[in-house]
């Protein structure tokens, strides 16, 4: 089954409900998900390639290069700011990175020290935060603090699922 491209996605982000501190979980689970789901995988494949998108050591990399783009908008909320920063479309950061000469190990902690960061962050707002809201300079759609992260569990879950995917299709190869 194939995914569709993150760019294509759609949001829908109209509840009403509080469902901020099941977003905090999902967040804090990230890098327990990617720790157990990268321990099954051979280390000889963790910077292959295909059809020239990024390894698995990249869309790890990726997730830690975002981090900040995060945490930035929660500022950007808490601060009022009208708009949300806008985020590198062409994600340089991750192209130019050179995540594939990074030992998996040191990717792993590092996105678990960062995001551990966000989620204490996440975990200080009150609920007033929550349901604050400034505009998404993409979707041009307001984007609560709940949504951003609820868009942000999103993101980390469809570079799970490319890792997953990009297993399966080595594996049918070999």
């Amino acid at each position: 089954m194939e995914q569709i491209k993150w760019f294509d996605r759609k949001f829908n982000f109209e509840t009403e409900q509080n469902i901020f501190p099941s977003i905090i979980e999902r967040l804090s689970g990230t890098p327990i998900r990617l720790e157990e789901k990268l321990k099954s995988i051979p280390s000889t494949i963790l910077e292959d390639r295909i059809n020239n998108t990024w390894s698995i050591k990249e869309n790890v990399g990726h997730l830690i290069d975002l981090e900040p783009l995060w945490t930035g908008r929660l500022e950007d909320v808490i601060n009022n700011q009208l708009e949300l920063r806008i985020a590198d479309l062409l994600n340089t950061k991750t192209d130019l990175a050179n995540h594939n000469d990074t030992p998996i190990e040191n990717l792993l902690s590092s996105f678990r020290e960062i995001r551990e960061h966000t989620v204490s962050l996440l975990e200080s707002i009150d609920e007033e935060t929550v349901f604050k809201s400034s505009l998404h300079p993409r979707l041009k759609i307001p984007m609560r603090t709940m949504d951003i992260f609820l868009f942000v569990a999103e993101h980390d879950d469809h570079h799970l699922a490319r890792i997953t995917e990009i297993v399966k299709i080595i594996n049918k190869k070999v």
